[in-house]
């Protein structure tokens, strides 16, 4: 089904990005898998080809053009391409967010510029070692010294791109007396006393993405680096999130019909008892179930871009959309390893990568647990 949501300028975009990843990402992913983390060379060259901050304003060095779908251009190519170790999505889909519209003109001047040219890479920390998904269980804290600094102590973890970061937004407690009004959002800068990055974490999938623990020991963070209002920082998470959770959508969504295409590839040239794989009946019915799965749910996230674009998704579609396409990924990516057969289970073929990729995608940005809860919420008020 021809998808109906991009224009020429997106398609432009597309190729612009394809290009790009050939040249710069395709040939060196497999040593950044062997290193746990990619090159800052690779950010520089991003920037440089314009593939940040296109919703940043030209005054700031991005692109200036506020639309997810060039979002979604690029989270697909890098998708199609396996380059699952840059961390460029976080970087415009969910961080981007916050600083345009939180940020004051004077800490925009300060970041954006770095931001959209790859010279400041960008995390942010809510994930702590105690709480998951639960974010008012947060103990990371931060109290006022006699100068109006924040001092800030705590520890997160499973946090992308945590060992390259320059700028991480960290979500702490600012008034344990206030509940859910209790917490903020702290800009923590690279070569800050007292931030310390700890290991880099081994995951199943993700290789090339940098996952750390980070610490915070009595760091002090100035009162410039508050972002937004304090007490607001849960709000701000919520109004957030729903751009998040698509953006795994489109990716998980891209993941799987990569899966598919590389599978009917497979099932055509691999012969069994004298003829191919994909002559068998068992064969096109499997490939005919996970089609018609993949093209319907595309077909739903693409209507969420829509939707969001215009301004007008909810938090409960973009938790439908995660959920439901992060688990087509997980059942779609299962059975292309099925019909490969032993060779399915082989690191050297695709699908084996897709399938240790794939698995974390129903687990971060909320698990989809969570998405249920609150799609559930959501129709009995």
């Amino acid at each position: 089904m021809e998808r109906d949501i991009f224009d020429a300028e997106h398609d432009a975009f597309r190729d612009l990005a394809r290009t790009f990843i050939e040249k710069e990402i395709t040939p060196f992913h497999e040593g950044w898998e062997h290193d746990g983390q990619v090159s800052r060379d690779v950010w520089l060259a991003a920037g440089k080809a314009g593939l940040l901050g296109t919703d940043v304003p030209e005054e700031f060095g991005g692109g200036g053009v506020e639309d997810f779908r060039y979002n979604a251009v690029l989270t697909e190519e890098l998708t199609r391409a396996a380059a699952t170790g840059l961390g460029f999505p976080l970087q415009n889909d969910v961080v981007a967010p916050y600083l345009l519209r939180l940020a004051t003109d004077e800490q925009k001047r300060r970041w954006l510029p770095g931001f959209c040219s790859g010279e400041i890479i960008t995390a942010i920390a809510m994930t702590e070692p105690g709480t998951g998904s639960d974010l008012q269980g947060i103990q990371t804290n931060a109290r006022q010294d006699g100068d109006g600094n924040w001092i800030l102590n705590g520890s997160k973890t499973f946090i992308t791109n945590g060992i390259l970061a320059d700028l991480v937004i960290v979500v702490a407690k600012t008034d344990p007396d206030a509940g859910s009004r209790g917490f903020s959002l702290l800009v923590v800068e690279r070569g800050m006393a007292g931030f310390e990055r700890g290991r880099r974490l081994a995951k199943v999938g993700l290789k090339a993405q940098d996952t750390a623990e980070l610490s915070f020991t009595d760091v002090t963070v100035p009162a410039t680096n508050v972002l937004g209002e304090l007490g607001n920082g849960l709000i701000y998470l919520m109004q957030n999130l729903a751009q998040e959770r698509l953006s795994i959508a489109v990716g998980s969504i891209a993941g799987a019909a990569r899966a598919l295409e590389h599978t009917i590839a497979y099932t055509k040239e691999r012969k069994a008892f004298g003829k191919p794989v994909s002559a068998f009946q068992n064969t096109r019915f499997e490939l005919a179930e996970m089609d018609t799965e993949v093209t319907i749910t595309q077909v739903f996230v693409d209507k969420c871009i829509s939707e969001h674009v215009a301004g007008r998704l909810s938090v409960a579609d973009a938790a439908k959309a995660k959920w439901w396409a992060s688990d087509v990924l997980k059942r779609v990516v299962d059975r292309c390893v099925q019909l490969h057969g032993g060779y399915g289970y082989m690191l050297e073929y695709p699908i084996a990568k897709a399938f240790l990729d794939a698995r974390v995608q129903s687990i971060f940005g909320g698990t989809n647990e969570i998405m249920k809860e609150i799609i559930g919420r959501s129709l009995i008020g």
